[in-house]
C-alpha cells in the first residue's frame, strides 16, 4: 500500500498521538530536574528512559505522518492543574505519572481499534502503534514499581524525593548554617 493513500482520517489519528505525546506530563521531567536529581537510582533511571523515550516517540510519530502525506503540527498545550508540576515532590508526581501513562496506553489502544475500522490504512501506522503500545505498558508497568517504591519508603526511611536531612528545602546546597 503506498503511504500517499493513507485518508486524512488516519493522518488526524496520528498527529492526535503525537500532540498527547508532546504535551504529556512526561515533558516536565528531564535530566537535572529536582526530581531526578533527589530520586533513587531505581525511581530516577526508568524516568530518565521514559523520557527520553517519550521524546524519541514524539520523532517517530512526526516522521509517521509525514511518510503518510500529512504535515507533523503540534499545538503547545499546558494544562490549569500543570502550572504547579514543577513544584511538587516525586512522591505526589509519580502517582501522575501512572495516571497519565495509562490515559496513554488507552490513547494507543483506541487508535489501534480506530485504525482496524478505517479504509487504506498504511501498514506501517499499525505496526509502529502496536509497537509504542507495549512500550507504553512496560512503562506503565515500571511506574506502578517506582511509585510504590517510593510510597514504600514513607514509613522511616527517607523520602527520596526530599532534599537530605540538614540540607536547605528547594536547594541542593550543602548543610543549612542554622
Amino acid at each position: 500500500m503506498t503511504a500517499a493513500a493513507a485518508p486524512v482520517a488516519v493522518i488526524d489519528l496520528v498527529t492526535s498521538l503525537l500532540e498527547a505525546t508532546v504535551n504529556s506530563v512526561f515533558r516536565f521531567i528531564a535530566n537535572g530536574s529536582p526530581y531526578l536529581s533527589r530520586a533513587t537510582v531505581e525511581v530516577r533511571r526508568p524516568l530518565q528512559e521514559m523520557t527520553a523515550a517519550n521524546h524519541r516517540r514524539a520523532a517517530e510519530l512526526a516522521r509517521l505522518v509525514e511518510s503518510i502525506g500529512g504535515t507533523p503540527t503540534v499545538r503547545a498545550a499546558t494544562r490549569s492543574e500543570e502550572q504547579y508540576l514543577a513544584y511538587l515532590s516525586l512522591k505526589f508526581l509519580l502517582p501522575k505519572l501512572v495516571d497519565e501513562k495509562r490515559l496513554c496506553v488507552q490513547r494507543y489502544e483506541n487508535a489501534l481499534d480506530g485504525v482496524k475500522h478505517l479504509p487504506r490504512v498504511p501498514d506501517e501506522v499499525p505496526a509502529m502503534l502496536n509497537a509504542h503500545l507495549g512500550e507504553q505498558r512496560a512503562e506503565l508497568a515500571a511506574l506502578e514499581t517506582a511509585a510504590a517504591h517510593v510510597a514504600a519508603n514513607k514509613n522511616g526511611h527517607k523520602d527520596p524525593s526530599q532534599p537530605a536531612r540538614g540540607t536547605k528545602r528547594g536547594s541542593d546546597a550543602g548543610p543549612s548554617a542554622g
